[in-house]
């Protein structure tokens, strides 16, 4: 049976997808890639991955595993069977997020790393999650360290626009998104969902950009239905 593969979001690793692994595995393998760690572009990474894992792939990425997923498809569009797009995006950066990106970067070469990180906790949950999955956050950004921040940074800021890509795909396609999600907000999960056939969108209440930690059960939930129609 094809395994599902999972895409980490930006400075995240398979601690993101805890609660996902141990839901779908009793149903198909799962493999969480780590190829956004070993490339410095989209493009490079999703040629890894396609040169590591033969056959057919079923893909879900969260953020920038999501631009990841595109990608693939844009590379292998025959090669991807099922999609599932999770506070994600098919829009490149604007010139502010451009901007903010790269403040950001200094300051990490700085050696200020934790503080760019503590400042984006109030962007990257919704209120209600913030104070208990903080830490746990941080502890994941400190394992990536400041070099993989700064460059998967680079890697999306120079990622191309993929919303021409959107009316090409074929494959069934679930979107989900956050509805408090300030990083990835709902008009570009709405955006993408009206672009490609047939897609699926689901906007989680009282849930951020983590959504896979936010809410679990809900995001298990929809992945198994999203297995279960292919």
């Amino acid at each position: 049976m094809q395994p599902i593969t999972l895409l980490p979001g930006l400075a995240c690793d398979a601690e993101l997808w805890r609660d996902q692994v141990a839901a779908l595995a009793p149903l198909r393998p799962v493999q969480v890639s780590d190829v956004h760690t070993r490339g410095t572009t989209l493009p490079q990474m999703a040629a890894a991955l396609l040169a590591e894992h033969g056959g057919d792939l079923l893909l879900c990425g969260t953020s920038m595993g999501g631009m990841l997923a595109l990608e693939l498809v844009r590379q292998a569009p025959q090669r991807v069977k099922a999609l599932a797009l999770l506070a994600s995006s098919a829009r490149p950066d604007t010139p502010e997020l451009t901007r903010l990106r790269s403040d950001a970067i200094a300051l990490f070469e700085q050696g200020r790393m934790r503080e760019v990180l503590q400042a984006n906790v109030a962007f990257a949950f919704d209120p209600a999650h913030a104070a208990a999955l903080a830490p746990p956050y941080l502890a994941m950004m400190d394992r990536a360290g400041a070099g993989q921040l700064i460059a998967q940074n680079r890697a999306i800021m120079a990622r191309a626009d993929q919303r021409p890509l959107l009316p090409r795909i074929a494959c069934p396609t679930l979107v989900v998104v956050g509805q408090s999600d300030l990083l990835t907000p709902p008009e570009h999960a709405q955006e993408m969902a009206a672009l490609i056939a047939g897609a699926r969108l689901e906007t989680l209440s009282q849930c951020g950009h983590l959504l896979t930690w936010e809410q679990p059960q809900r995001v298990n939930q929809l992945l198994i239905d999203w297995l279960a129609s292919l």
